[in-house]
């Protein structure tokens, strides 16, 4: 039976040396990264699917980092991926209140230290991949509950409520 890839860790900047570098710092995590170098690819990448993370520069030339959490947050297939905003443009509480009104996991200026960025990574990785298994669970509990004939009332508001997008 086929395995089904692992998901990927998306680092989107459109500087080549800062992909380079936060590839090199996650690399210790044996995650499988993809990159992306603007926000319009950092778009198609998560689309097809396959993203756990994504690391997501604000401020690049074409589509900004915020550009690309607004449209992820409104597409049920994305609103659910962890995203991590990176910032050079130094300490700006503006900015990261834009972000985190966005809905995004973490904002983070630059410089970071490697093994902070490895630390957050690994606890938004696998906190995403529980959230997937844990939808997948509700998904198969909902389908196995339809296609039976239930002697007892499913609990109230259970399907009114869906999971919500962690903060």
């Amino acid at each position: 039976m086929p395995t089904a890839a692992r998901p990927k860790v998306l680092v989107v900047d459109d500087r080549e040396d800062t992909l380079f570098a936060m590839e090199s710092a996650l690399a210790p995590l044996g995650y499988p990264v993809d990159r992306a170098s603007t926000g319009d690819d950092a778009l198609k990448a998560v689309l097809r699917g396959g993203i756990a993370v994504v690391l997501l520069d604000v401020l690049m030339p074409d589509v900004s980092g915020f550009e690309v959490a607004h449209y992820m947050a409104r597409l049920e297939q994305t609103q659910d991926i962890p995203i991590m905003m990176i910032t050079g443009a130094g300490q700006d509480p503006a900015l990261a209140v834009k972000a985190f009104e966005l809905g995004v996991a973490d904002y983070v200026v630059k410089p970071i230290e490697p093994w902070v960025m490895r630390t957050k990574v690994r606890y938004l990785y696998e906190t995403s991949l529980r959230l997937r298994a844990l939808r997948e669970r509700l998904r198969a509990y909902e389908s196995e509950g339809e296609s039976e004939d239930r002697s007892t009332p499913p609990l109230p508001g259970f399907r009114d409520h869906p999971l919500s997008r962690p903060a």
